[in-house]
């Protein structure tokens, strides 16, 4: 376990530093926690088709000694992920047959999907892309040059959003340059990037990457993915004011899922907590049925459910859409 002083130590470095030192091992993660791995269900072998990784900056929001901490179960590989469950696949939304020739997701109209890098900052355990071909499909520079004209040349799109993995390990230098291309675009309206790093690792948003974003003539949003009030630590308020003062348009979209925030009470504080510090909430995601991830199931029936629940306790303001994504359909799915 890393002592308050190392701790301290570790958060003075740069994100890059900080992601390099990830916990990446069970036994490492639970040493930390204060926690035995014989006390827990993990599983070696779905760690080996689906590695660990946690930075610390999310680590040091779980509780320690807790075993059924929110944080801790969206990322702690178990057995149930080995579970065979009904209607699971490794494709669950379709975004194969989506995806284009030059290498990009075309779904729905007037937008397109860039996936930038195979990479995450962290691997959620509910990932709707765990088991996905990203040597196939994410972009190299020809690929990337070829998008870009693709874009060009198709007036219709009027957005580019930028995903993965996570668009921002990229680096500032590669997210520049692909930023200023899309400038470049007339007819292009906005950029949109998910990213998880604001929440998990929230060191990333670094000066010039907000210089990037401020220089751009297009309408920047920035989609954060926050699933429970824990995860908002005094790091991640801190970087998400700093893109909120420069002008960048900031929503979050969590997943519902059993035994992290199937909770009225729980989904209602993780509203207010992300609205107090400038970040709408906007989509609450029903589980995508990617092969792994059935325990994290929240029935359709049972998010109605809660969310009628968290309508009578918010204004409308603070209540999240709640959503899901079917394949081949032309939007998301609005249940409520």
């Amino acid at each position: 376990m890393p002592e308050p002083q190392s701790e301290i130590q570790h958060f003075t470095k740069n994100w890059q530093q900080q992601l390099a030192e990830a916990f990446n091992n069970i036994e490492d993660l639970c040493r930390y926690l204060h926690l035995s791995p014989d006390d827990l269900p993990v599983s070696d072998i779905a760690a080996e088709n689906f590695p660990l990784r946690v930075p610390l900056s999310f680590a040091a929001c779980m509780e320690k000694g807790n075993p059924h901490d929110p944080l801790l179960r969206q990322v702690l590989p178990i057995k149930e992920e080995l579970f065979a469950y009904p209607g699971f696949s490794n494709d669950p939304v379709g975004d194969l047959a989506a995806a284009t020739q030059v290498g990009v997701l075309h779904k729905y109209h007037g937008r397109v999907l860039f996936i930038n890098t195979g990479s995450c900052a962290i691997n959620c355990r509910y990932c709707f892309r765990r088991n996905f071909p990203y040597a196939d499909l994410q972009l190299s520079k020809q690929k990337e040059d070829a998008a870009i004209q693709a874009i060009q040349d198709d007036p219709s799109i009027s957005e580019v959003i930028l995903s993965g993995g996570d668009p921002l390990l990229l680096s500032d230098s590669r997210l520049t340059r692909l930023i200023r291309q899309l400038d470049g675009i007339k007819h292009l309206k906005r950029i949109r990037i998910h990213s998880r790093l604001p929440i998990v690792l929230p060191a990333r948003i670094t000066d010039e990457f907000i210089n990037t974003l401020t220089q751009s003539p297009k309408q920047i949003i920035i989609i954060v993915h926050c699933n429970h009030a824990n995860e908002i630590s005094d790091r991640v308020i801190a970087a998400c004011a700093s893109l909120k003062n420069s002008g960048i348009t900031l929503f979050n979209q969590s997943v519902l899922l059993r035994g992290v925030n199937d909770n009225a009470e729980v989904l209602g504080e993780l509203s207010e907590q992300l609205f107090s510090h400038g970040i709408t909430p906007y989509y609450l995601h029903l589980l995508d049925k990617a092969t792994g991830t059935g325990h994290f199931e929240v029935s359709e029936a049972e998010a109605l459910a809660l969310m009628h629940q968290v309508q009578a306790a918010l204004p409308g303001y603070l209540v999240p859409k709640l959503v899901k994504e079917q394949a081949g359909a032309t939007s998301k799915q609005t249940i409520l």
